[in-house]
C-alpha cells in the first residue's frame, strides 16, 4: 500500500521549509530514514538573495537560485530568480535515490515543475512511487489543486497552522513507536 502524502502549503515566508527542516531533524533523531530535498532561502542583511538545496540524508548543500536585478528572457530564469541547472541535475539524482525511505520530503514542487516541466521532476516521480511511509511535499497554495489532481489521496496542511504541524510531528513519533523492522 502506498504511503501517506501531506501537501504542506501556505504563503511565502510562512515557515514551510523551516517546518520541513524541523521534521527532518526530529525524524532523524528518532532513527527514521528521512530523505529528499529542502530549499531554504539565503538572506543577506534581511533580504532574500538566494535559494539553497539541501540533501536531507547527507546534508550536502548546493546553490539552487540567485536573485537577479531584473527579469530577463533567460530559460534558466523565473521572474527575478536564476536557477542553476547543474543543481537541478544533482537534486534530481538525490530524489531518484531517496526512495525507499520512511519519510520523503520534497521542498518545493512549484511553477517550474507543474507549469514548465522542469525543476524537481524526480520529486514528482518519487512521490508517485509511494515507496515511503509518508511524503511531505511543499506546494504553493495556487498549485494545490494540481497536486490533488495528481495525488487525490493526499491531505493538505497549512504550515502556519500550529495544530497541523503538531500532528505531523506526532505522526512521526507514533510511527517510531510502532516501527517495523528496518528496510
Amino acid at each position: 500500500m502506498p504511503g501517506a502524502i501531506t501537501l504542506l502549503t501556505g504563503p511565502s515566508r510562512c515557515g514551510k521549509t523551516a517546518l520541513c527542516r524541523e521534521l527532518a531533524r526530529e525524524g532523524t533523531s528518532l532513527g527514521r530514514d528521512i530523505a529528499g530535498i529542502i530549499s531554504p532561502a539565503r538572506f543577506t542583511n534581511g533580504h532574500k538573495v538566494g535559494i539553497e538545496a539541501v540533501d536531507l540524508r547527507s546534508g550536502e548543500t548546493r546553490t539552487l537560485a540567485t536573485l537577479q536585478e531584473s527579469a530577463r528572457s533567460d530559460p534558466h530564469q523565473l521572474g527575478l530568480w536564476r536557477f542553476d541547472e547543474a543543481c537541478f541535475e544533482w537534486g534530481n539524482a538525490v530524489l531518484r535515490q531517496a526512495v525507499p525511505c520512511d519519510v520523503l520530503v520534497v521542498d518545493e514542487l512549484g511553477p517550474l515543475e507543474w507549469e514548465q516541466g522542469r525543476g524537481w521532476l524526480a520529486g514528482l516521480e518519487a512521490v508517485d512511487s509511494g515507496d515511503y511511509e509518508r511524503a511531505l511535499v511543499v506546494v504553493r497554495p495556487a498549485l494545490v489543486p494540481r497536486a490533488l489532481s495528481r495525488w487525490p489521496r493526499a491531505e493538505t496542511a497549512q504550515a502556519s497552522e500550529l495544530d497541523a504541524c503538531k500532528q505531523l510531528m506526532a505522526s512521526l513519533r507514533r510511527a517510531h513507536s510502532t516501527r517495523k523492522a528496518p528496510r
